[in-house]
């Protein structure tokens, strides 16, 4: 007898209509039980900066209008609006390069592109500060150059400026509309461009009317996610002088010790965040193309002459060279004077092991977080798991600083609830636990960067048939059995890969750990901020260079994932 048809699928439902106590109704609801409390927790801080901001003094509200609004957001506006258009124009431009022609270098070029993607923001301002000094080294070496004696004859404009701010975030953050965009060159049929040749286009109008129209959903993914790293940015912001809200927020919270008044201003920022994710999808659903069925042959790269094959290689390498070999070079100089000269510093060790720790922690309860999420849509579909994966987008969505705002209050009014059961049944003092412990830190990493481990667990999950859920059902495992025993095992890439993207992002995390620290608690991100606002570089050398050096990993992984577009 074959087992086709209604008979097959009668036997993958057995349990779920046969024995609703295994593996059918009750484990159904209870992952979609867990998946709405990863939900509620997900959003739990939002809510809770509304609370906080509508509990805030009446009269603060006028005040921040007046006087620290305009100009924030105004800046805010302007750092967008050049960050958006000169990373989207690097992004763009450097994918077609390296995918539609050919020219020297250009397969180390195709991936050394993404390297920018290992300095932090922070970082790279850090480095730049130091590097373009009127008494630094490139500035010192130009007056030698050009026959100048001291900086009052001869000086570069300062770098701390809105222009300087919006070209460093600029060069550093483009690999994020690269990545999308040359994909989607890279998989666009080759016999569109070449339909467009024919009917005598030229190849730069064949960029500008085919190529670039159909990747425009991936520009405006790419684009979305360089405005939010932007937005969440506030070392490199704060550093260049360019108030920003971001910044703003920080500044009234530590600074003014005024929490209420950092709602306020966080709630303002929530506005342009709502707005880049609606513009996301707008660009998205209005720019959507069907690929063929077969697979498309992908486009050839044109050979180049050698004078337009050494400008193509200028071209593409000054992104590469101006995000990462400058600040890297720099740091790894910065690094071996500081340790041959003073050694290594007492506490780094303990700064590197504080970073590791918490960041461990925090990718554990990520991964942890998205699983059930995740899971939940492919054992129990339905309103509430989809729902539940749309607002586990929520923590990635919105900046740091928002972020913590919302994790501070509420688990601050956790641990007066824990210190207050402590004194009335057993008097005893415990303090602030959560956080003076750093679980509202871990708390924070966990739910900032829940939308990459639910993306990982669902593209893992993805690649696995749904024939073998009916096979294990059969066999009389139960959901857990199903995930534990065939799921996991088979989505393991996927997940180490979202691990150490997650990790590295924890390790990189700056507003929220420098809100949510315990006391004397120093990571490798707070301990390079702190110094290098005490203008202290060659101390905060290492600890920049160790950030880089960890955040090379992701990259490896990435550089990886397409060596099939070389």
């Amino acid at each position: 007898m074959r087992l086709d048809g209604p008979v097959a699928v009668g036997l993958g439902d057995l349990d779920e209509v046969g024995d609703p106590t295994r593996s059918g109704i009750r484990p159904a609801l209870g992952w979609r039980v867990a998946a709405a409390a990863v939900a509620l927790l997900a959003a739990a801080p939002i809510l809770t900066l509304v609370v906080l901001a509508l509990d805030g003094s009446v009269g603060l509200w006028p005040h921040l209008v007046a006087h620290v609004l305009p100009r924030a957001a105004a800046n805010t506006a302007l750092l967008l609006a050049g960050v958006g258009s000169l990373a989207a124009g690097i992004g763009c431009g450097t994918a077609w390069l390296v995918t539609a022609y050919r020219f020297p270098g250009r397969g180390v070029l195709a991936w050394a592109l993404i390297l920018p993607l290992a300095i932090p923001t922070y970082i790279a301002a850090y480095a730049y500060l130091d590097v373009l000094h009127p008494v630094g080294p490139v500035q010192s070496w130009l007056r030698w150059l050009l026959g100048y004696q001291s900086a009052r004859e001869f000086r570069l404009p300062d770098i701390r400026s809105m222009t300087g701010c919006i070209l460093l975030l600029s060069f550093v953050l483009y690999p994020y509309v690269y990545l999308t965009t040359r994909a989607m060159f890279l998989t666009q049929a080759a016999t569109l461009i070449d339909a467009s040749r024919t009917l005598g286009a030229s190849y730069g109008a064949a960029f500008t009317r085919v190529a670039l129209p159909l990747a425009r959903p991936a520009i405006a993914v790419g684009v979305s996610l360089v405005l939010m790293e932007t937005l969440n940015d506030i070392g490199a912001s704060e550093f260049l002088g360019i108030q920003t809200l971001t910044v703003s927020i920080y500044a009234t919270w530590v600074n003014r010790s005024d929490l209420a008044g950092a709602a306020q201003i966080a709630l303002v920022l929530l506005v342009p965040v709502a707005g880049l994710v609606a513009a996301e999808r707008f660009g998205r659903r209005q720019r959507s193309f069907a690929a063929s069925a077969q697979r498309p042959r992908r486009l050839e790269p044109r050979p180049l002459g050698r004078t337009a094959g050494m400008l193509a290689l200028a071209l593409a390498s000054l992104p590469v060279l101006v995000g990462f070999v400058v600040p890297a070079a720099y740091l790894a100089w910065s690094a071996w004077a500081r340790i041959a000269f003073a050694g290594l510093s007492q506490g780094l060790l303990a700064t590197t092991w504080n970073t590791v720790s918490v960041s461990a922690a925090g990718t554990l309860g990520a991964l942890a977080l998205g699983l059930i999420v995740a899971y939940a849509g492919r054992a129990a579909p339905g309103r509430i798991a989809s729902l539940a994966a749309r607002l586990s987008l929520a923590g990635y969505a919105v900046p740091g600083t928002v972020l913590a705002i919302g994790v501070l209050y509420g688990v601050g009014a956790l641990d007066r609830a824990v210190a207050w059961a402590a004194s009335t049944l057993a008097g005893a003092s415990v303090g602030l636990v959560l956080i003076g412990s750093g679980a509202a830190m871990v708390l924070a990493y966990t739910l900032r960067f829940l939308a990459i481990a639910t993306g990982s667990v669902e593209g893992g999950l993805s690649r696995i048939p749904p024939s073998l859920d009916g096979a294990a059902r059969t066999m009389g495992a139960g959901t857990l059995r199903t995930l534990y025993a065939v799921h996991l095992p088979l989505a393991k890439p996927a997940l180490a890969s979202g691990a150490i993207l997650i990790f590295v992002d924890c390790m990189k995390e700056l507003p929220a750990t420098l809100l949510l620290r315990p006391l004397n608690f120093e990571t490798l991100a707070t301990r390079l901020y702190g110094e290098a606002a005490r203008g202290t570089y060659e101390d905060a050398s290492i600890a920049a260079l160790l950030i880089v050096l960890v955040s090379l990993l992701p990259v490896a992984v990435l550089a990886r994932l397409g060596q099939d577009g070389r």
